[in-house]
């Protein structure tokens, strides 16, 4: 067992010296950069508590000694202007239940596979896609207790041991003391929609990424989010868009106000787009851009089953 290992990776980008931009490009973005295989073994000090097996479920819930999931679908206005949207009430016994999984068992830059493939092959009964933290090399990425990147680089949530996440800014902070602190899990994308109950200003110019390739998360798009309303107990929201008249996605103010309106006390954004996907019971939940299509994406945020 590795107990509190540091898996720091530096960025493994090469700049190549012929073909030009699009030679690093394709570098960069498209060719994978393993930094840790079999993630999943590398394991934390923190006991990782095991789903109960004899949970029952159901199309829309399920319910074990360890934890309680609610799906829900919302819909509001009509036409063109359709929002339809999912919402999993999460309720644990312990916030170690809440877990992250990498495409293939890989940690590192450009390594996908889409988001239900990864939730059965680790067990999920419940996945949301992550904060894709595979697009960049930087930001504060700490997985199931396990510290795998410090670059500090924008605001993060943290979820803590004892049940609360919180949004922090990565650049006055280390993954370390983090760590000590009691993170178990980091997410680096953002921003933050929601603290102390309320809808955090700003957030409509917000850029989470400047680098290479990089689509604005601005206007009306598919979102991806995860919120507390208490300890332990958390609400995922999975937005379908860019489909007309079925549902046109939201600004972040608007999902900001969805999870105000689902009582969370804080929320934070998580990579959306096509990305935005929901699994339960190893089906898709949602609607990926109207097409019922998962794109790939570096991780996920699940509950095992």
């Amino acid at each position: 067992m590795i107990t509190r290992r540091t898996l720091l990776g530096g960025s493994l980008a090469v700049l190549l010296t012929t073909g030009g931009a699009s030679a690093w490009a394709l570098d960069r973005f498209v060719i994978d950069h393993v930094e840790v295989d079999n993630a999943s073994s590398q394991t934390s000090s923190v006991a990782v508590a095991a789903a109960d097996q004899s949970g029952s479920s159901t199309a829309t819930s399920y319910t074990s000694d360890t934890a309680k999931i609610t799906i829900t679908t919302h819909t509001s206005g009509s036409g063109n202007d359709l929002v339809t949207y999912y919402v999993a009430d999460v309720t644990v016994t312990d916030a170690t239940i809440l877990r992250s999984a990498f495409a293939n068992d890989q940690f590192g830059e450009n390594i996908i596979a889409i988001p239900s493939e990864i939730a059965a092959s680790v067990g999920a009964i419940l996945a949301i896609n992550g904060d894709y933290y595979g697009f960049r090399d930087d930001g504060i990425v700490i997985r199931n207790g396990v510290i795998y990147r410090n670059e500090p680089a924008r605001q993060g949530l943290v979820l803590y041991t004892d049940g609360t996440l919180k949004l922090y800014d990565e650049t006055t902070t280390t993954a370390d003391k983090l760590l000590a602190d009691g993170a178990w899990q980091t997410w680096s994308f953002g921003p933050g929609l929601v603290n102390a109950g309320k809808v955090l200003g700003g957030i409509e110019s917000v850029e989470v990424d400047t680098n290479f390739g990089n689509h604005s998360v601005q206007g009306n798009q598919p979102r991806t989010g995860i919120g507390m309303i208490s300890a332990n107990h958390f609400v995922l929201v999975a937005v379908d868009g860019r489909s007309t008249g079925y549902s046109r996605g939201v600004s972040m103010t608007e999902m900001a106000q969805i999870f105000v309106d689902l009582g969370a006390t804080v929320a934070y954004n998580l990579d959306g787009g096509g990305s935005t996907t929901m699994v339960f019971n190893d089906a898709l939940v949602n609607n990926p851009l109207g097409r019922g299509e998962e794109r790939g994406t570096s991780d996920i945020i699940y509950i095992a089953g």
